[in-house]
C-alpha cells in the first residue's frame, strides 16, 4: 500500500487516463471492534464500483474487465491488520493502487477520466510528514515521520554505510559517536556524501528536516554542506543504529514545540486579519473564496468534518440521507487552497474557537 505523496507522485495521480478511471474510498479503522466490518465493507464498495462499470454505457465490454481485474488485484493488496483511517483504491485500464490514510474518508466511488485526490493531498497535508537524519560516524539512517511515529526509509541510498578501506582494529572500534570520530577525512568525505544525498531527496520529497546525532557530528555535517544549515537539530546520539522507538521519543519534545509554536502563529495571524478584514469563516465563505484564489493562510482543527449540499450558489449544511450530500468538502477546500499557492495548517481541536473548524486568512 502507499504513503508517501510527493510531487511527482501526485502529479502522476492527477494526469488524465482513458475513461473510466475508478476512485473506490472507504473508511477504515485502526481497533476493535469497528475494524472487524472493514473487510466486508471493501468487498461490498468493489462490487459496487463494478456494478457502475457494467451499467455504464460509455464503458467497453474489454474495458471493464480490464478495471474489473485491476480492482480484483488492487483487493488482494489490502493489509486490513495494519489499517488506518481510510483506504482509497485507484484503478484504471493497465493499473491500480492502494493508498491507506491516516485521516477519514467519505464512503464513494467515482467514475471519471482522472482519480479522485483530494482526499489523499488533505491526509497528506493533516499528517505534517518530516524526515529525521540520524547521523553517526559510520552510518546515516533517514526516518519517514508523522504525527505519532517514525518509521525507518530505505530511499535515496539510505542507509549510507562508511566503507573501512583498510581494516585497522584500533580504528575500527572508534567508529561510532565519539567525538575524535568526527576529526578525520574519511569522516569528512563520508559527512558530505550524506549531504548530497539528502539534498537529492529533499529536491524529489520536500519535508521539513531534523537531524540527530552528537554535537560533533552535526558540527561537521553543516560544514559539510548546505542541507543541516536548515534543519532543526536534536543532539542525540546513538540513533543511527537505534530503533524507530528510539528516534520518536527523541524527536517528540521538539515536534511539540514546534507544533505550540505553529498553532500561535497561526491564532496571530487569524487575530491579525480581523483587524484587517482579511479574515474568512464557514464553510460557505471559505468555499467561495478558495476557488476564488483569494485564501492566503487555511486553518483547520485536525477531526473537523462537515457534510454540506449545493443550494444554488451556496452551501448549506446536508441532512442526514441526502443523497447529493458533499461529505468530503473539507478535504476539497483544502486541497483548492493548495492548488492556488495558500498555506494550509493543521491545528489541534479547539484551537480556532468560534470559528467553527475552519478559518483563513485572505490575500484580498
Amino acid at each position: 500500500m502507499e504513503h508517501d505523496l510527493s510531487p511527482a507522485t501526485l502529479a502522476e495521480l492527477r494526469r488524465p487516463r482513458p475513461y473510466p478511471a475508478v476512485s473506490v474510498l472507504t473508511p477504515t479503522h485502526r481497533r476493535e471492534p469497528l475494524n472487524t466490518q472493514d473487510a466486508v465493507r471493501l468487498r461490498n464498495a468493489v462490487a459496487e464500483a463494478k456494478k457502475k462499470l457494467e451499467a455504464d454505457p460509455a464503458v467497453t465490454r474489454d474495458r471493464r474487465n480490464d478495471v474489473s481485474l485491476q480492482l480484483d488485484r488492487a483487493l488482494t493488496e489490502v493489509d486490513l491488520s495494519h489499517s488506518e483511517d481510510g483506504l482509497v483504491i485507484f484503478a484504471a485500464p493497465g493499473e491500480h493502487q492502494v493508498w491507506s490514510l491516516a485521516r477519514a474518508v467519505p464512503e464513494r466511488i467515482v467514475l471519471s477520466d482522472t482519480f479522485l485526490t483530494r482526499n489523499l493531498v488533505s491526509a497528506h497535508t493533516a499528517q505534517r510528514p518530516f524526515w529525521v537524519l540520524s547521523v553517526s560516524a559510520d552510518r546515516c539512517t533517514l526516518w519517514s515521520g508523522g504525527v505519532d511515529r517514525v518509521v525507518e526509509e530505505r530511499v535515496g541510498g539510505f542507509p549510507l554505510v562508511r566503507e573501512q578501506r583498510n581494516f585497522d582494529p584500533e580504528r575500527q572500534e572508534q567508529v561510532g559517536d565519539q567525538p575524535s570520530n568526527f576529526r578525520d577525512e574519511d569522516t569528512r568525505r563520508f559527512l558530505r556524501d550524506t549531504d548530497t544525498a539528502m539534498g537529492r531527496l529533499l529536491r524529489d520529497h520536500p519535508r521539513p528536516l531534523y537531524v540527530t546525532g552528537e554535537p560533533a557530528a552535526l558540527s561537521l555535517l553543516c560544514e559539510a554542506g548546505s542541507v543541516a544549515r536548515d534543519a532543526v537539530h536534536v543532539p542525540h546520539g546513538g540513533l543511527a543504529h537505534g530503533t524507530p522507538e528510539a528516534v520518536w521519543q527523541a524527536v517528540r519534545p521538539v515536534l511539540e514545540t514546534e507544533a505550540r509554536k505553529s498553532t500561535e502563529d497561526v491564532a496571530r495571524s487569524l487575530e491579525s486579519a480581523r483587524g484587517r478584514k482579511e479574515f474568512a469563516a464557514g464553510v460557505d465563505e471559505l468555499w467561495q473564496s478558495a476557488r476564488e484564489g483569494r485564501v492566503r493562510l487555511l486553518a483547520v482543527e485536525e477531526n473537523y468534518r462537515i457534510t454540506v449540499r449545493d443550494a444554488g450558489e451556496h452551501l448549506i449544511v446536508a441532512e442526514d440521507g441526502d443523497l447529493d450530500a458533499r461529505a468530503d468538502i473539507v478535504d476539497e477546500i483544502v486541497e483548492q487552497c493548495l492548488e492556488t499557492g495558500a498555506e494550509v495548517r493543521f491545528v489541534p481541536d479547539g484551537a480556532l474557537g468560534d470559528a467553527d473548524g475552519m478559518a483563513a486568512v485572505l490575500r484580498y
